[in-house]
């Protein structure tokens, strides 16, 4: 069986109402917290994407009973404090460094040494960020002075410290941070650059003490740790990040127009919306409702006559860390030259994603500058290709595949792009999409 897609045609225009998988953020949350809650949780419209299928995979070694019954995921939780396993267990994030984190901040008490483990991408990521305060929380990690995966983590019962600063504006960091504090008896207060907020949500949905308190970059955030949560039912909307490919695909063909319904459009998740629309994309937001401290809503796009240029403010960029390899395809089409600073964050991806993107934009023809974190972006509005282009070595990054695949619809050549297996940890759906809206690829 090959391992990469050929497109050789461009897509014709379209018009289409479509949905999108549900959100992948809120899909591994939703489970990590129905496993930690007291009683069976409901969750409807999971991702059944592999990250996801692996947050089931390891909870269920947790001893967690998770079960599907038609469309809805049953989840025993099992309560904090309460995961129920064998001494030397392993657990497999696979490319997922949201469960990662995630799943470490989980096991802060653990009495037994716990391996965690993940795939090539992920076995490549530093996970300083995360060892320093689950430490200082009370854990300790295996082997001594070891920053990657493979890592074992174990309790060691002194809590040395309760406030902590986050000031790279990950949200996996501070969600660790608040989930581990969650297993203590003491107040933990957090100082976090502003990040996604679903766990915040989530704290407050499920009557978990929290206070907020915002400033203009900073969140300070002080929670209380608890004996136990109730169970919940949720439905999980559809993800914005997996949305903004469909978004990019119609704003870059002609005579294109798109519906995406019940998106989430949480405020710390639009920054890639915000960009676009100072570029001169028009969106339109139907239906809009909030939904247990979300806010969700129909998204309409039609292709624009130009895309404008943008010197992109620096405070957008953690709502749109995701999404900045389809912004830069984008700009790559506009009027002007397009600035975007201080995106150092983007090379602690899956991939070194800032640098792949520069490469990716040489490669077809597109000028650009990528120094000290920062990208210029000289763009070419009558930007057509011709010619072969292949797309491959880029760690099997998802976010790549995709925007790789999206290019090779709207710009045009000869495209052979490689692991398109790799769309499945966050949007398994994509490519039958692609093809409903009438995209070629054999």
């Amino acid at each position: 069986m090959k391992n990469y897609i050929s497109i050789s045609k461009k897509i014709k225009n379209f018009k289409r109402i479509i949905k999108i998988d549900g959100d992948k953020s809120i899909s591994i949350r939703s489970l990590i917290f129905a496993s930690l809650a007291t009683g069976k949780s409901k969750i409807q419209n999971l991702l059944e994407s592999e990250d996801v299928i692996n947050t089931i995979k390891c909870l269920k070694k947790l001893g967690v009973n998770i079960k599907k019954k038609e469309r809805t995921y049953l989840v025993n939780g099992v309560g904090i404090n309460k995961y129920k396993f064998r001494e030397n267990l392993t657990l497999d994030a696979g490319n997922s460094g949201t469960l990662a984190r995630l799943l470490f901040s989980t096991l802060v008490s653990s009495p037994y040494k716990i391996k965690l483990i993940g795939d090539q991408s992920l076995s490549k990521r530093d996970f300083a960020r995360i060892i320093n305060p689950l430490s200082d929380l009370g854990a300790k990690f295996f082997p001594k002075n070891r920053k990657k995966l493979p890592l074992m983590i174990q309790n060691c019962r002194k809590n040395k410290k309760n406030k902590f600063y986050e000031l790279k504006g990950s949200a996996q960091v501070k969600s660790a941070i608040m989930i581990a504090g969650l297993q203590f008896k003491t107040i933990t207060e957090i100082i976090a650059k502003k990040s996604r907020n679903h766990t915040e949500n989530f704290f407050k949905f499920l009557k978990i003490p929290i206070k907020i308190k915002k400033t203009k970059s900073f969140d300070k955030i002080k929670i209380k740790g608890i004996d136990k949560f109730n169970s919940f039912n949720y439905t999980i909307p559809s993800d914005i990040s997996s949305s903004l490919f469909f978004l990019a695909l119609t704003i870059l063909t002609k005579k294109s127009e798109i519906t995406i319904k019940n998106v989430n459009i949480n405020s710390t998740r639009t920054g890639a919306i915000k960009i676009l629309s100072k570029m001169g994309i028009k969106f339109r937001f139907k239906n809009i409702k909030n939904y247990k401290g979300e806010k969700i809503s129909d998204i309409f796009v039609k292709s624009p006559k130009e895309i404008n240029s943008i010197n992109c403010p620096k405070t957008f960029n953690s709502s749109a860390i995701d999404e900045f390899l389809i912004i830069f395809l984008i700009a790559a089409k506009a009027k002007g030259t397009s600035y975007f600073k201080d995106l150092g964050e983007l090379n602690h991806k899956e991939s070194p994603r800032l640098t792949i993107g520069s490469k990716f934009l040489t490669m077809i023809g597109v000028k650009n500058y990528c120094f000290n974190n920062n990208i210029k972006i000289i763009g070419n509005p009558k930007l057509k290709l011709n010619g072969n282009f292949v797309m491959k070595d880029f760690m099997k990054d998802h976010r790549v595949f995709m925007m790789s695949t999206i290019a090779a619809l709207t710009l045009g050549g000869n495209w052979k792009i490689y692991d398109p297996q790799s769309a499945k940890t966050s949007f398994p759906a994509f490519l039958k999409l692609v093809k409903k809206l009438g995209g070629k690829f054999v």
